[in-house]
């Protein structure tokens, strides 16, 4: 029995170097830690039970027959993050550089099947080399079983992944298609084609870092969630995410109990708008001086900051917030902004997340460069995401409620439960100065002092439209608030809404305009 035991305790020791000292020693001068590191670096001390730890290939084609490291290339497993369950892989890019094949594959897709019957997120290191080549058409399809996976756990499990090293080829699509992704600056990279391959088609000199580097997709594709500076970094904010989110589509957003009274007014907020319309201010200070302790959880931080997308509490219950930024583009809804937002407010309604709405949008953004890139469809994905969800929905209007955007920002006829004005409010077709032109054009025109006189208009439209009243007067809006007492009124209508039911016809799914 001895022997035995000793034979076991060896097996694991060297399942524990992965692919050795020397490439371990290859990974840290990279400044990158190996795959066990960024587990225990993720979950609670002491939590991590892994799995699959003796697992080999069986291949022998090209030589692998001598390269049959233990564990193939990934760490797998399950373990706790503040004391909640959640499954994780971690490739190890010290055995044959992370390469995907079968057994690798295999091993992946079996804590994905285990995370789906448990109810517990997944959480994907990713750190590959790609496809193992040596193995051909298996490895495609051991990309393929880990993509089905991924969309079968949609809107079932939270899935995380985070980006710490190559990621090209087809082994972009997984972490395309979970909820959130994180990059590392300087050393997380993802494209479907790396620099050569476009040097040779387009003839383009790019590096990888400007192809697809962490704030290459954190700032214009949108396809990374957050870029972090280290690899520490990244795992505190998995961390925080994990807080506001709940394990699986059945459970409740997690609760956390907070000092900051329920009550409490904020006076700062009545003077927060300018008296100028045109002037902007930042809705990140609306946000913050509502939510508890001022702690607002942003997503897509850099990516489309015409509008913001996050997670914060209100009296210590998880909620999901979207919020036109003035400060930018006049906080203007374009492409990106419409995606962004859309897809955000789906995560929350999958996984029963309230949504919070604040409202300052003077419209969509204009010229042939947004018509031609597909406004309109673009436009009508934030729509649907508005009226498919069922969550309970407050909007709050600050300031500009205009036109197509007005309706399409969980306007009361989209299935808005709870939507509130301040004073500052202005709900109309739009802006005084373009309603004047269209209603008064002939009357300007044949004046004495044409100046004057759509200056006279414009002030006559705005006493009239430029307010939250005539909405009121219809039920449009629910009540005209006072802003010093918004937190208070959105803690008691989202307790309020906290038994709501409602639901979308019977249907295999809808067609969103993807």
């Amino acid at each position: 029995m001895n022997d035995k035991v000793t034979k076991l305790a060896e097996l694991k020791e060297e399942a524990l170097l992965g692919g050795g000292k020397k490439r371990i020693d290859a990974q840290h001068a990279k400044g990158k830690l190996t795959a066990r590191e960024r587990i225990d670096l993720l979950l609670d001390k002491g939590s991590f039970s892994e799995i699959d730890m003796l697992v080999r290939h069986n291949s022998t084609d090209f030589g692998l027959e001598k390269n049959r490291f233990l564990g193939d290339g990934v760490v797998t497993g399950y373990g706790h993050i503040d004391g909640r369950k959640v499954f994780v892989f971690s490739q190890d890019f010290t055995v044959m550089g992370g390469s995907l094949a079968e057994a690798h594959g295999r091993k992946i897709c079996k804590i994905m099947d285990m995370a789906m019957k448990m109810g517990a997120p997944v959480i994907g290191l990713n750190d590959s080399g790609g496809a193992r080549v040596q193995e051909g058409v298996v490895s495609l399809g051991a990309y393929a079983d880990i993509f089905l996976r991924n969309t079968l756990a949609s809107g079932v499990v939270p899935q995380i992944s985070a980006i710490l090293g190559p990621c090209a080829g087809g082994a972009v699509y997984s972490p395309a298609i979970t909820d959130f992704t994180y990059m590392v600056r300087g050393s997380s990279y993802m494209f479907v084609t790396g620099p050569k391959v476009v040097k040779t088609v387009t003839h383009e000199e790019i590096s990888s870092e400007e192809l697809g580097g962490a704030d290459t997709h954190a700032s214009k594709s949108g396809v990374a969630h957050f870029a972090v500076d280290s690899e520490a970094e990244m795992m505190e904010g998995i961390k925080k995410l994990v807080s506001f989110i709940p394990s699986n589509n059945l459970e409740d957003p997690p609760f956390k109990p907070t000092d900051d009274p329920s009550d409490r007014s904020d006076e700062e907020l009545n003077s927060i708008v300018p008296e100028n319309p045109n002037k902007p201010y930042d809705i990140k200070d609306v946000i913050t001086r509502v939510v508890d302790d001022g702690d607002f959880y942003e997503i897509h931080e850099d990516f489309a900051q015409n509008i913001i997308v996050g997670f914060a509490r209100l009296a210590g219950r998880s909620i999901g917030i979207i919020a036109n930024q003035p400060a930018v583009l006049a906080g203007v809804l374009d492409i990106d902004a419409s995606r962004k937002a859309g897809r955000f407010i789906r995560f929350c309604d999958a996984f029963g997340i309230p949504i919070l709405t604040f409202e300052d949008v003077p419209g969509f953004l204009p010229g042939t460069d947004q018509e031609w890139r597909g406004i309109i469809l673009n436009g009508a994905k934030l729509l649907y995401a508005y009226c498919e969800a069922t969550v309970p929905k407050i909007t709050v209007i600050t300031r500009k409620a205009y036109g197509g955007a007005y309706d399409v920002m969980n306007s009361k006829h989209i299935r808005g439960d709870i939507n509130l004005a301040w004073p500052t409010a202005e709900i109309a077709v739009m802006g005084p100065k373009g309603a004047v032109e269209i209603i008064f054009s002939r009357q300007i025109a044949e004046s004495d002092n044409p100046e004057e006189t759509a200056k006279r208009l414009e002030a006559e439209y705005s006493d009239k439209f430029a307010n939250p009243y005539i909405a009121a007067e219809r039920g449009y809006v629910d009540d005209v608030i006072e802003p010093k007492y918004t937190r208070s009124r959105l803690i008691d209508a989202f307790a309020m809404l906290d038994s709501k039911v409602d639901s979308n016809p019977k249907k295999r799914h809808g067609n969103i305009p993807l």
